[in-house]
């Protein structure tokens, strides 16, 4: 195991699967004591397992990210077990891939609570906790889709368009302790949540777009991103949008 992030706490949001799990598993390897936070218990278990396997410290703790009752649990949670917070990822979300005129009303608040409210509930929970040990890293994990518009994902695309600036107003109001609050924005990525859209090469190659380097990414691709963020090698970052989207954004 390395040390980037050894000896520091990290409170992982959506955590049991795609995404979350690399995350996870790579703040682990590197010498961070993980919570893995999720509403899938049985494969947060699993992550929890695979991290102690291979000689890593975690526990699980369930959370709901729309609810301040939860956070306040799992937050609580992390303090019992390893004594503060020193990294939290904002990873949870959910994905409607719905025009905005076919977008229910329903389905907006559904979207918002889960994908804006838990980071901002997030972040608002772990404030006191990291103010106390005089500092720490909060990562958001916004999308490619919070800085450009595509077709059919009016209310994914403004929920992550809120976490940047949520990310942005969070690094204003919390420099003065010390806390960092950095954004990640990645592309395509194979995850649970993609799956179902990639098995089709068509709406691989439209998903794609204008991507450079002309594949889906691998969650561990942008989870050497959040593990960047997470540790001291970026310590004169906030504020800031790391885009790892294989060029999406680039023409």
């Amino acid at each position: 195991m390395a040390d980037r992030v050894k000896g520091k706490v990290a409170l992982v949001t959506g955590a049991a699967m795609g995404m979350g799990r690399a995350h996870s598993l790579l703040l682990a390897s590197e010498g961070a004591k993980v919570v893995v936070a999720d509403i899938a218990e049985e494969a947060g278990q699993k992550t929890v397992a695979d991290i102690r396997a291979a000689g890593g410290e975690a526990i699980f703790v369930k959370l709901d990210v729309s609810k301040a009752d939860d956070w306040e649990h799992a937050v609580q949670a992390a303090v019992a077990a390893y004594g503060t917070v020193n990294i939290l990822v904002n990873n949870a979300g959910i994905l409607i891939s719905k025009t905005l005129d076919q977008t229910t009303e329903a389905e907006w608040d559904r979207i918002f609570s889960i994908n804006a409210k838990g980071p901002f509930l997030g972040c608002r929970t772990v404030y006191p906790v990291m103010q106390k040990a005089g500092g720490g890293s909060i990562v958001n994990i916004s999308s490619i889709y919070g800085l450009v518009g595509a077709p059919a994902a009016a209310a994914y695309e403004a929920t992550k368009g809120a976490v940047r600036l949520l990310t942005k107003a969070a690094a204003v109001d919390f420099a003065k302790d010390h806390i960092r609050v950095n954004s990640v924005h990645p592309g395509v990525i194979k995850t649970e949540m993609t799956k179902g859209m990639l098995v089709d090469p068509a709406i691989v190659k439209a998903a794609l777009g204008p991507t450079l380097i002309a594949r889906p990414a691998e969650p561990e691709e942008v989870s050497y991103a959040v593990l960047f963020l997470a540790s001291d090698e970026s310590s004169y970052m906030t504020g800031s949008e790391v885009v790892v989207d294989g060029g999406y954004s680039a023409n």
